[in-house]
């Protein structure tokens, strides 16, 4: 669990005493790839801190899969969930694109950590505003009309396209596959145009 530490670490130092108490109750899991993390037949009680690999969230409407998210080393992940409800399973799959170790952290969990370790609460706000940031660039890339526009505004972040397969890339920018491989297609060769 050493990564996941060294992480919150970053955002506020931590007590010895806040570090036992996620020792003993977190467990590290390992998922390997292409299985599920959670569907919805699961209990959605856990978060997770993704320490290696690549996680994809996704829906499905009727038998179509719809990329809604990836994750990536260093990141919290977690299934939709109303935070004023105490849902049991939720709509979104989470699925391995790698082979997966992660840090399973219960929400009964971080529920007890803000009356008992008032660091929580500065990293909880870190983690939260990170997690906006996150779901507003979902946002603006989903609402970009153009499919050019769209890849061109997941190329400029810090998502890392090469590690996720174009089939759910596709799903997950709204186009076909065959459209997702033109416009790949063309930023090579304009790049290719910018570097000769």
């Amino acid at each position: 669990m050493k990564p996941f530490f060294n992480n919150l670490e970053k955002l506020h130092p931590l007590s010895e005493e806040f570090i036992t108490y996620y020792e003993q109750n977190c467990q590290v899991v390992t998922v390997r790839k292409h299985k599920h993390i959670l569907s919805p037949i699961d209990s959605n009680n856990a978060m997770y801190f993704l320490i290696k690999g690549v996680v994809r969230g996704f829906i499905k409407d009727r038998k179509k899969d719809i990329s809604t998210w990836f994750g990536f080393e260093n990141q919290i992940i977690e299934a939709i969930r109303h935070p004023g409800q105490q849902s049991n399973h939720s709509v979104e799959y989470l699925q391995a694109l790698e082979d997966c170790y992660l840090v399973r952290i219960p929400y009964s969990l971080t529920d007890t950590l803000s009356f008992n370790y008032p660091e929580w609460d500065v990293i909880a706000r870190k983690i939260l505003e990170m997690q906006y940031f996150m779901a507003s660039e979902r946002s603006i890339i989903a609402r970009i009309p153009t499919a050019l526009g769209r890849y061109l505004r997941l190329e400029n972040t810090i998502f890392d396209i090469e590690r996720v397969p174009q089939r759910y890339l596709a799903s997950y920018l709204g186009m076909r596959l065959e459209t997702l491989s033109r416009i790949r297609n063309r930023a090579t060769d304009q790049e290719i145009k910018m570097l000769a």
